[in-house]
This record gives structure tokens, sequence and C-alpha cells, in this order.
């Protein structure tokens, strides 16, 4: 005899402190929740039989077309941070304001940018890039060449080795997700694979290395191994459908999936063949890790599996006690993100939280978890894995093991502090 099936509550407490189960974000069962009359997040009823008035919008025509698209005047508050070192213009960074946005992709206008000596107006027609060294045959291209060749698209975060350093200091900085997170973006990039370039140049057999050269005023370079090269490095010559934005590397530029963003070299002219890493002024006056004995480590390429948490972060408010939405963002260097799990206890216990689809390899991934706040203090943290079984460290840990002066490559969990006035802040937990 068949046993009847018993359906789990979608308002089941998995984890302490108000932790709900992540089937509320699975399949259809946000839909299955608004027809069961549970109010989401901060959902709120309409009067009932009142019919809305009409508003002064609907009684004159609209504003005519343009040739490229503005945003709603409404949304100029969504800004990135931005700043320069002292005494310059554009030597410096923007960050992506990530507790402003949703789902995976970045906004180009959004997306974050590193400049070492600011952002070069750049004459498409007059700009080469330049194939040489190790090669049976140099080789030159300028945009319209490289447009002939198949092009590929792969959606790829990119991030700065820098990104998250801020919480290397012995006081949790108050900073929203996006100040302390935002060297950080995700875009669909569009380009020539490079390996099909080096083919056609004709790699010699001794050749080990590249070193990519950009045309900004710093001439700013870096080496890359040769593998990287021929395994998923990308001449990107689009963003998000669109060509690249002049602080992104118009013309072109190298795009290395999961690499420390500072050797996707902007504005790229020169890739050189080499047997050997040349120790460029990029890779040995910066870009290396310190080690508490006073060694540095050099060329540690991939950035780590890590997340965080963007509704609620720094900055944010709650309102009532109720039920909510958590939802942030994971990635890893090594591919793709196989699990995310969140704590609203500092890390007493844990949930696993939906991971929206797509999920794609060095990528950035969506990730939502239902809680019921209460209206007494929580801390929330996030924590993620990905397909290689790497987990993200705690911030004690990754200190622990590398000491405060690393700086880069900074992917300890953070923690959010919900207080019991709805005020959310930055903690070391």
């Amino acid at each position: 005899m068949n046993k009847p099936k018993t359906h789990r509550p979608l308002l089941e407490d998995v984890a302490g402190n108000g932790l709900l189960h992540r089937r509320l974000f699975l399949t259809s069962s946000v839909a299955m929740a608004g027809a069961a009359g549970l109010q989401l997040m901060t959902a709120r009823p309409a009067a009932a039989a009142i019919p809305p008035e009409i508003p002064e919008w609907m009684r004159v025509p609209g504003a005519g077309m343009s040739g490229y698209g503005e945003r709603s005047a409404h949304e100029d508050y969504v800004q990135r941070s931005f700043a320069s070192r002292p005494g310059t213009i554009g030597s410096g960074s923007s960050r992506t304001p990530h507790e402003l946005l949703e789902g995976i992709i970045t906004p180009s206008a959004l997306h974050f940018e590193r400049h070492h000596n600011g952002i070069p107006d750049i004459d498409p027609s007059r700009h080469r890039l330049m194939i040489h060294g190790l090669v049976a045959r140099p080789l030159m291209f300028d945009l319209e060449s490289l447009s002939r060749y198949p092009l590929v698209s792969q959606i790829q975060f990119l991030e700065c080795s820098g990104n998250s350093g801020a919480n290397n200091a012995p006081e949790p900085p108050q900073l929203s997700a996006g100040g302390i997170h935002g060297l950080l973006s995700c875009s669909d990039w569009t380009g020539v694979p490079l390996s099909v370039l080096l083919d056609e140049a004709g790699v010699q057999p001794e050749a080990r290395w590249i070193v990519a050269e950009g045309a900004d005023a710093a001439a700013m370079s870096r080496s890359v191994p040769m593998a990287k090269a021929l395994d998923d490095a990308l001449i990107a010559i689009y963003q998000n459908g669109e060509r690249l934005r002049p602080g992104n590397g118009y013309p072109m530029r190298l795009f290395l999936p999961g690499y420390e963003g500072n050797m996707s070299v902007k504005w790229l002219r020169r890739i050189e063949v080499t047997a050997g890493p040349m120790m460029t002024k990029d890779e040995t006056s910066k870009y290396t890790d310190l080690l508490p004995d006073g060694r540095a480590m050099q060329f540690t390429f991939s950035m780590g599996v890590k997340s965080v948490i963007t509704s609620p972060s720094g900055g944010l408010e709650m309102q009532r006690p109720g039920l909510y939405q958590i939802s942030g963002i994971a990635w890893s260097g090594a591919g793709r993100i196989r699990r995310v799990e969140v704590s609203a206890d500092g890390g007493q216990s844990w949930a696993e939280a939906a991971l929206t689809d797509p999920v794609l390899p060095k990528s950035q991934t969506r990730f939502r978890m239902p809680w019921r706040w209460n209206g007494g203090p929580a801390v929330l943290q996030s924590r993620a894995i990905d397909e290689t079984g790497a987990a993200q460290p705690t911030r004690s840990a990754l200190l622990g093991e590398r000491g405060a002066a690393y700086g880069y490559h900074h992917n300890a969990i953070q923690s959010w502090l919900v207080s019991a006035e709805g005020t959310v802040s930055n903690v070391y937990a």
C-alpha cells in the first residue's frame, strides 16, 4: 500500500536565528508562497476596492527617443564610489555598488575600474596589437581585422587582487558591500580566443610565457603563463554586447578568466612570447604577497573562492521584523560555485542557500536565503564552496595563516551585524 505524500512546510527552520529552508527560492516555491498568502519581504497589501488615481505622467505625452538610451533619472543614486591617489587625476579605482544591483551581470557603466595613469583616449584606426617574440610569424592586428575572426562570448567575473583588502584593517571599516568588495564585476565578454592568434603566429617549442603590455601612460605590463594563454584567455573587444568602454580597455584588452584583474591588461598593444617571466615593474614593485617571515610570494594568479551578502549589508537598514530575503553573490577563480551556506548567528549554525541559474564557471553566482527576522540582533555571514572543494575561510584563519601585511587576495567570510534597530554594519566575527 502506497503511503500518502507528506509535504514539508515552506517556512521550515533549518538553522539558528530564523534561517528558513532554501526551497522557498527553488522551482515555483515563490509562486506557491504567494498562493499560500505569505507576505514575502517588504510587500504591502493594496487598499481593498480603491482604484489607483491617474498620475500626471498619464496625462501628457512622454519624452522622445534618443540615439543612445539613458537610465531613469530616479535611478541616479546608483553610482560607483571612486577615488584617485593624492596628486593624481586618474591613478586610482572606482567600485561597483553591489548592494544596489541584482542578478549576475554588472552594467558596463558600473563596472569597477583600476587605473595606473589615467584612461587613454585611443584612436582605434591608429591602434595596433603586435604579437612577436618566440613565434614563427610576428603578426599585427587592428580592431577591424580582429573583428573578422570568429568571436566567442563568455560571462565571467573580473576581480582586482586588492578587492576586500579593507577588511585587513584592525577595526572593521564601516563601508557598504561595494565599498569593501566593489573591485569585482561580471560581464559578458566577447572577443577572439588568444590561442587562435598564437596558433596563427606559430609559437616556438621553447616558449613558456607571454608578456602583455597596455597602451596607457603607465605601459602596464604583466607576465602570463603560456598554459593560461592557450586555455581560456581572450582578446576582448566587446563587453555586454557593445564595444569596450574606454575605462575598461577600448579598443581591445586581454581577459584572463579567474586571474587577478591587473593581469587582464587593458588597451592591449603588445604580446611578446617568451621563455620565462619578464619580472616587469608591475609584478615586482606590487602585486606580490608579503608573508609573515618577510618573504614575498609572486605570481599568485588565481582568485580564491569567495562570497558576500549584498542585502542586507553595510549601510542599509531593515524595516520591521518579518520575512526577508538574504541575497548575495559568490565566485571562484577555480570554476563553478558548488554551494553557498548562510548563517544568521555569527557562524554557530549554517544552512544551504538556493543558487539562481545560471551557475557558470568563473562567473558570479547569485544566491538567496529566506530569513525570518525576529527584530533582535543578528550576525549574517555567507561562505562559498567551489567545484574543487575549496571553501571560503574565516577572517581569523586567513590572517592567522598569512598575516595582515599580505594585502592581496583577501577572500575571508564577511560578517554583517543587524542591530535591534535595523541598522547594518561591518563586524569581525
